[in-house]
């Protein structure tokens, strides 16, 4: 265990009736909790100065390094209050792994996964009333790691700070889970061999924004990817991994497919909980490289009979359509959609994160416990 003593400096907590009135309605990354984390690191003294703080604006100077050379990476989990008062995170330490896997490939310091999960631990007791407590709520919790050392130069910063600040969430999808159409990006690419495809840093979404537009200007709700060297090899959507669900000769579903983490895409961690879930069914899991022709003749012939996309905001997201330039369309029909299996592991999935279906993995960290 990684010793570091966290202090403290109290918030003006927003009044009660104010903060039901927006724990009624939360919406999405609208609102903000009282407190925040922070830690400090520097190349000379490593981590240190581990505080929770008063949320509001951070200090930083114009030459500031995150804003002109990119070193930045970031996390999201949710937290989820139990119907015994408990509150608990999903899988805080694989959050953890993954930010240290992309401050590796942006060249920022390491954080230890045991302080990753404490500094998440200590704001959300902090503020666990700022915890929502209706159907399909949570709090969603931002960790971030910023260079903020003050040079102009092209090298990696020997200063940086990890925060980590949370917004009450409410359900994802207004009026029920809902299929959507997707938009096929042929001429913008969102990563390529060798860059930062894999890790979760801000310049991956940044690129994802102009071909989301596009996407949004023909009626769809996210953008799929495909591998610049091939643009048929599928990597995955905007912030969102992508599966198919093949059948057998019976048309009941046999497989998962997902593309293979190949460097290009994120490594989610609602994917690979998915993965888990699916095995425990005796489907069998494909990971490899999967293309746009190998969906669009699957559906045509009956061998693929669903898909999805799945992150830690929607959980998973069924998918009836994919649109794309020279008439391209993808379309398992009204009737087909959303499929079977796509919303059963949606159902045990978050049964499990709500504590209604038994934790049999391991998965749930108690933040708070019942009582406190």
């Amino acid at each position: 265990m990684t010793e570091l003593h966290f202090t403290l400096t109290e918030a003006d907590r927003l009044p009660e009736a104010e903060r039901e009135t927006i724990l009624a309605n939360p919406g999405f990354g609208n609102h903000f909790t009282d407190h925040m984390v922070s830690i400090t690191w520097t190349q000379e003294e490593g981590w240190h100065d581990a505080a929770v703080l008063p949320y509001g604006p951070i200090p930083m100077d114009p030459a500031s390094s995150v804003l002109h050379y990119g070193q930045e990476i970031f996390e999201g989990l949710k937290a989820y209050r139990r119907e015994d008062g408990s509150i608990v995170a999903f899988r805080p330490e694989e959050n953890g792994r993954r930010l240290n896997a992309s401050a590796r490939r942006l060249a920022l310091p390491e954080l230890p996964v045991d302080l990753f999960v404490e500094g998440v631990r200590q704001l959300v007791t902090i503020d666990a009333e700022w915890v929502p407590s209706g159907e399909d709520q949570t709090l969603y919790l931002r960790p971030f790691m910023i260079a903020d050392e003050s040079f102009l130069g092209v090298r990696a910063a020997q200063r940086a700070r990890f925060l980590v600040i949370a917004s009450p969430a409410g359900a994802y999808f207004t009026g029920g889970v809902k299929p959507v159409s997707i938009w096929l990006s042929r001429d913008l690419a969102r990563a390529g061999r060798g860059g930062t495809g894999a890790a979760k840093c801000g310049g991956n979404y940044a690129s994802s924004l102009l071909p989301t537009r596009i996407a949004a200007e023909h009626g769809c709700a996210q953008v799929l990817f495909c591998d610049s060297a091939t643009e048929d090899t599928i990597d995955e959507l905007g912030g969102m991994n992508l599966f198919l669900v093949q059948a057998g000769a019976d048309g009941a579903p046999r497989a998962l497919l997902t593309p293979r983490i190949n460097g290009n895409i994120l490594d989610g961690i609602t994917r690979k909980s998915l993965i888990r879930l699916a095995e425990d069914r005796g489907l069998a899991v494909e990971e490899r490289d999967i293309t746009v022709t190998e969906w669009r003749e699957g559906v045509a012939d009956g061998s693929i009979v669903e898909a999805f996309a799945c992150g830690t905001a929607a959980v998973i997201t069924p998918i009836r359509r994919l649109l794309g330039e020279d008439g391209l369309s993808i379309d398992f029909g009204e009737e087909n959609s959303p499929g079977e299996l796509t919303m059963s592991l949606r159902e045990e999935l978050t049964g499990i994160q709500y504590g209604v279906r038994e934790d049999r993995h391991g998965w749930l960290s108690v933040m708070v416990t019942a009582g406190a």
